[in-house]
């Protein structure tokens, strides 16, 4: 595993992924961007796939951070290339300097905070008419271990939504790492596909979690 920051001499947001990547991913790179309001996760479940750790207390992403992860989809090679952004409102209009080109985004919320999730609901619109639809979104609620006391937001809602809009889906905890890897892996293997039948989407493409989260990380039904 291989986790990093932006330094220098490596390339900058715009330089990995892109349209190039969707064409064949047999040993290529992918940009994935996370996008989400400050204090959802997002540094936290890119940290959880990449290094397996969980901090507690975790400072604010300033700008963006950097981190790569290379995995097998099938016989496929996909290094993903991981643009953990900065939730706060000043950093906004940096954010398509980050997310264009992007193959995937992982737009995260907090599924014990309503406000986020309308957030999260702007970001995929966001994202929609600045990419014509070409990539490929996750809806990911994270600290579900916190919801069943704490839950603002309703996994049937968040599900129709995605449902509705063509997105993947997922509750996940990047505490304790409950379904993180299976998003990361489903998109992996939904652009090999993609690449596969020239870079055309397979439909309504979605990740579906068992309710009570039960068995930890392998709650994906995909």
């Amino acid at each position: 595993m291989s986790g990093e920051r932006l330094g220098p001499g490596r390339a900058g947001p715009g330089s990995a992924g892109g349209e190039g990547s969707n064409k064949n991913l047999r040993s290529r790179q992918v940009k994935l961007v996370l996008l989400g309001d400050q204090g959802v996760g997002k540094s936290s479940i890119a940290l959880r796939f990449v290094r397996g750790e969980f901090q507690e207390h975790h400072e604010a992403t300033i700008g963006a951070a950097f981190l790569t992860q290379t995995i097998k989809a099938g016989e496929h090679t996909v290094k993903l290339d991981i643009w953990d952004t900065a939730g706060q409102e000043r950093y906004h209009s940096l954010a398509p300097m980050y997310y264009r080109g992007a193959a995937a985004a992982i737009v995260v919320y907090d599924v014990n905070n309503a406000n986020t999730f309308n957030r999260a609901l702007a970001w995929v619109k966001e994202l929609r008419q600045q990419n014509a639809g070409s990539v490929l979104i996750v809806l990911a609620g994270n600290k579900a271990d916190l919801a069943s006391e704490h839950r603002a937001v309703n996994i049937d809602d968040a599900r129709a939504f995605a449902e509705d809009n063509g997105l993947i889906f997922a509750e996940v905890s990047a505490k304790t790492g409950m379904a993180v890897n299976e998003v990361f892996m489903t998109i992996a293997h939904k652009l090999v596909r993609r690449a596969e039948e020239g870079g055309v989407s397979d439909g309504r493409p979605r990740v579906r979690l068992n309710e009570d989260g039960e068995g930890g990380g392998s709650g994906c039904k995909c």
